[in-house]
């Protein structure tokens, strides 16, 4: 089903929104969960905030990396959950389709630093102790 984007409510200017440079836009069909897991943690890393975003049955990856950083004391949550409904053209039919969509922007938590240069120890030392 190809389907384009048409008007997105809610939002602000929409050129700059598409050019955010912290913005994660989530596929459930593209790329694995842990793909977008650590390309947060990187975000988060450079630009001290990440910004997750999800259409649609995608919604449920993106809730599942927000917790996924938040549970292990990476992140917090920054503003509120952001939820809206975007308008898509779906070109095999030719008509509007409303899909739900969500924004959730995560903060560097206090203890990010500490954490990230453990699990970069651990990893480190792990193959020296197995040779």
């Amino acid at each position: 089903m190809g389907v384009e984007a048409v008007a997105a409510t809610g939002g602000g200017g929409g050129g700059v929104e598409a050019q955010k440079k912290n913005r994660i836009q989530v596929s459930n069909t593209k790329k694995p969960l842990f793909f977008y897991v650590n390309l947060a943690k990187r975000y988060i890393q450079q630009h001290n905030e990440v910004e997750l975003s999800a259409l649609g049955m995608a919604i449920t990856t993106v809730v599942t990396i927000a917790e996924i950083l938040k549970n292990n004391g990476l992140a917090i949550e920054k503003t509120e959950v952001l939820t809206s409904t975007v308008g898509m053209k779906d070109e095999n039919k030719g008509r509007v389709v409303l899909k739900a969509k969500i924004e959730i922007v995560l903060g560097k938590s206090e203890k990010f630093d500490l954490l990230m240069n453990a699990s970069n120890v651990a990893t480190e030392t792990d193959p020296k102790d197995k040779e």
